[in-house]
């Protein structure tokens, strides 16, 4: 802890950014702004950082869009959070380039960064009241006495805490702790916010509100924010564009929809949400074999040839069990081997070619299980939509 807040006083002393154009634009969320107004504001490119023999990041490249607010999202020691801490010049890259706001700032020390960040810990500083916490930067800046007072009561308002600024951070919960280290990290107008897993140590109703609380209060300053979360639920709520990592590399870019509906990889898919993998084998155009049964699919790669092995995968929810009869392909006949109620739905496990080896996952309404009688031990015909059925090659 005394780590980060040394950090903090570093970070908090960096330029700031430009307050009228922060003006200019605020309001406005990104997918709003004219495609052409939409600048990189932070590019990275060819980022390697190796700890000795071991290659935490290797050859990463990505560009961020001014306002936008991006998720970092991964297992732990995918990289994450080894590249927020490169942005911030914590962890100095091995090798590659990092340009924010055009200016190249790969070899700067973080004291002349452009960023605010809040540490999955806050940091605050526990023997100083809540407002000196947040006057921590602007003081470090030499701002004079009223001008600081009146932009830490301004920041308290923001994020919901006019009235806490006398009280010490032992004596606050876990979640307002949390939003006088976001105050802190806006005090001195950053280009950049930084977020380090902000919401880990909170209770999950707490994360939820503050999910909503802290993408709310990003649009309306329109500040570009990079967040680091392992939590799925959280990027997928909160960000504009997901970058999700493993090993080291950019798995995927995308937007929380297209993450979660064109995974590019097997681990995307299974890491984001639950997703069903079953063995096959291309049948044709369009076509895959999988227990026993010949299904069509939109999503094949044009690359795959008959009798090529793929990994067939659908989603628990994508599989219908109303209205069946009369579909004329992706139709089976399956088992009701086992039914998990999960309090707004069932996750049946069906066996569509009665051995368990086959298994597959299907999330089922309370409503629909109660109209057709879905029971375990039942047979239930399913269909398979043939644009929601994904095929991977086998690597």
């Amino acid at each position: 802890m005394k780590q980060d807040a040394a950090i903090i006083g570093r970070a908090a002393s960096g330029v700031s950014a430009n307050e009228v154009e922060m003006k200019a634009r605020r309001g406005m969320l990104p997918e709003e702004r004219p495609e052409a107004s939409r600048e990189v504001y932070l590019r990275i490119e060819n980022l390697t950082k190796k700890f000795g023999d071991f290659t935490a990041l290797r050859d990463v490249s990505l560009d961020i869009y001014d306002g936008e607010f991006v998720c970092f999202l991964g297992p732990s020691g995918c990289g994450k959070t080894t590249l927020l801490r490169a942005i911030a010049g914590l962890d100095v890259q091995t090798s590659g380039r990092i340009e924010q706001a055009g200016r190249d700032i790969s070899s700067l020390p973080a004291s002349e960064r452009d960023f605010g960040i809040v540490f999955q810990s806050y940091a605050l500083f526990p023997n100083l009241k809540v407002k000196k916490n947040v006057a921590y930067g602007l003081e470090n800046k030499g701002l004079g006495r009223q001008e600081i007072r009146a932009r830490v009561a301004e920041l308290l308002e923001l994020v919901g805490l006019p009235d806490q600024g006398d009280k010490y951070p032992a004596q606050l919960s876990g979640g307002q702790q949390q939003r006088v280290a976001l105050a802190r990290a806006l005090a001195t107008s950053p280009g950049l916010l930084l977020l380090d897993e902000p919401l880990s140590a909170l209770d999950a109703k707490v994360r939820a509100y503050l999910r909503h609380e802290i993408k709310a209060l990003q649009a309306k300053l329109d500040v570009t924010t990079i967040m680091v979360t392992h939590d799925q639920e959280e990027a997928l709520t909160m960000a504009d564009r997901i970058v999700v990592m493993n090993h080291g590399v950019i798995e995927q870019v995308g937007t929380p929809e297209e993450i979660y509906r064109h995974p590019a990889s097997p681990f995307v898919g299974d890491f984001i949400g639950s997703m069903n993998f079953l063995k096959g084998r291309v049948a044709g155009d369009g076509r895959v074999q999988i227990v026993n049964h010949t299904l069509e699919t939109t999503n094949m790669p044009a690359t795959v040839a008959p009798g090529t092995e793929v990994l067939v995968c659908i989603r628990p929810e994508d599989i219908v069990a109303r209205n069946v009869d009369g579909r004329e392909s992706n139709v089976m006949d399956a088992t009701v081997h086992e039914m998990e109620f999960l309090g707004s739905f069932y996750r049946a496990r069906l066996l569509p070619g009665g051995h368990a080896s086959d298994a597959i996952q299907a999330d089922f309404s309370i409503n629909l299980v109660k109209d057709l009688g879905v029971r375990e031990g039942g047979s239930l015909r399913v269909w398979l939509p043939a644009d929601r059925l994904i095929v991977f090659q086998e690597r």
